[in-house]
């Protein structure tokens, strides 16, 4: 019987939604996953998404590939919205050739970041795939270039988030990579450029995709992950509490929205927080969440390099970027991985008009061998370029210590900070008032009678001289020093202030950050 032209079409639909069947989308649901599908409508507000090439094949002949077509092609790919906003989509599907991306698969994936960058709208990729369709060839490994391309010239323009919702490996980290936010979910994603058995024919190390490259490796070892999820809908809940505080393009200011936590709110709890001791350790995560909004903080890269605490929040309403030390780990002190993870948070906000908001508390850069033969100084110099750089408004928070060329680097005036400000008890010096007195009081301390009298006695000598933040004060490093509990008060007034701030770089192609 001839189907009609609305009858084909609906026939056609349907096929397209079944992806590769009912038996290999049960086969998802046994793992815990949702199929591709089943991500986008819960990831995007009820009813918003639209789709595009539903009906794409792919056109490989060979290895009776030819007998084998689905339509869409393993790939779902389109437009939505998230909290009435726009955003563009696509999602993996396993349950077609395992996901495999294949030529057409490819520019499905191009066609929606060539659109994305027109129009000023943020991508979320879902990726959940076996790699290249080796049936096609280089054709296939063609189309990750063609997408790598698109991702790089995407950066900076439009927000590129990946969710790792399954395999991803081989030439397919690399897209990844490239995008701003990597999310990972626990036990059935995973992210390794060679699999465990090239791994054991080339080193002979007997590991498993999950040792290799599981949530947690990238959460807490490698950095490569930002967000990790117990399952698939916790995942795509923390994508779209991430998209809240980003704007849609680099041209755009991130979204305001009335706030109901008083601007002028005064915590006594911050007046204390700071141990009377140096040596001893506080949660700068406490700090943080006594002065933001609501004490709604999200944190990015919570695992990774716990001396540095980067993150989002909102300050009367408006969206900002959060970097702090945190003294609860190594003391605060920046390290390699610290560096690489504030530098590169720093960078996203500053591309994308979201203001720094720096708590600093650092004794300095971490010391030993490890760090100096790792290349501190290269990826030290990461952050210090990636603040340097930064346009857009820069408020820092002196807590306590400051110390050293950590000083310099942690958003200090010297680099264009917009708003520095200390609390009354903090340290800013070359270095502690203990070593720093047994330096320039060397010869003093060993000629005396009493060397660990006269020790204690220059200690307290320097610190009534150095250890305070009035002598930075009085040049105008600090624009003032305040109580702790008025912080909040006194940021949110900043930012008001600072909304039409603007700011040039030097006219060139590009700097050449030390990679």
């Amino acid at each position: 019987m001839t189907q009609s032209p609305h009858e084909r079409l609906q026939h056609m639909r349907r096929e397209s939604e079944m992806g590769g069947g009912p038996e290999r989308i049960e086969q998802q649901h046994k793992k815990g996953k949702l199929t591709a599908r089943e991500r986008v409508a819960f990831l995007l507000d009820d009813g918003s998404f639209l789709e595009s090439d539903r009906f794409v094949t792919h056109r490989c002949t060979d290895f009776g590939l030819d007998q084998q077509k689905f339509l869409g092609d393993g790939v779902v790919t389109g437009h939505g919205r998230i909290d009435g906003r726009p955003v563009f989509v696509f999602a993996q599907d396993f349950t077609v050739f395992g996901g495999s991306l294949s030529e057409a698969h490819a520019a499905k994936i191009c066609k929606i970041l060539d659109q994305a960058m027109k129009v000023g709208v943020p991508v979320i990729g879902l990726c959940d795939s076996g790699g290249a369709r080796i049936q096609e060839g280089v054709v296939s490994l063609g189309g990750y270039a063609d997408i790598f391309l698109r991702n790089t010239l995407a950066s900076g323009v439009v927000p590129q988030i990946s969710a790792i919702l399954g395999p991803c490996a081989g030439g397919a980290v690399y897209s990844p990579a490239l995008t701003d936010f990597v999310f990972m979910v626990e036990g059935t994603s995973y992210l390794h450029i060679t699999g465990p058995d090239v791994v054991k024919a080339v080193t002979h190390e007997d590991v498993t995709s999950e040792q290799l490259g599981g949530s947690s490796v990238h959460m807490q070892k490698s950095g490569v992950a930002h967000f990790a999820a117990r399952d698939d809908r916790e995942c795509l809940t923390q994508i779209r509490e991430l998209m809240s505080y980003l704007p849609l393009n680099n041209a755009e200011d991130p979204p305001v929205i009335p706030c109901e936590d008083d601007p002028l709110r005064r915590d006594a709890k911050l007046d204390s927080i700071v141990p009377a001791d140096p040596q001893k350790p506080y949660d700068m995560k406490d700090v943080i969440k006594l002065v933001v909004d609501h004490g709604k903080f999200l944190e990015v890269q919570r695992d990774f390099a716990r001396n540095m605490i980067v993150g989002f929040a909102r300050l009367g309403g408006r969206s900002v970027g959060i970097i702090a030390n945190q003294p609860a780990h190594l003391a605060g002190c920046l390290d390699i991985d610290a560096s690489v993870k504030g530098g590169r948070f720093i960078r996203f906000c500053d591309a994308f008009n979201i203001p720094i908001l720096t708590f600093e508390d650092v004794p300095g850069f971490l010391p030993g061998t490890h760090q100096e033969y790792g290349g501190i100084i290269r990826h030290g110099a990461k952050l210090l370029y990636a603040y340097c750089e930064a346009t857009v408004p820069k408020l820092t928070v002196i807590t306590r210590k400051a110390y050293g060329g950590a000083y310099d680097v942690m958003a200090s005036k010297h680099i264009r900070a917009d708003l520095n400000l200390a609390w009354p008890g903090a340290e800013i010096a070359v270095m502690g008032a203990e070593g720093a007195a047994k330096i320039i009081f060397r010869r003093e301390i060993q000629s005396a009678s009493d060397p660990k009298a006269e020790e204690a006695r220059k200690i307290a000598e320097y610190r009534e001289k150095f250890a305070h933040p009035y002598h930075a004060a009085s040049r105008g490093y600090i624009d003032d020093v305040i109580e702790p509990s008025e912080t909040r008060s006194r940021l949110i007034a900043a930012l008001e202030l600072l909304r039409t701030k603007r700011d040039r770089n030097p006219p060139r192609k590009h700097g050449n950050i030390p990679l």
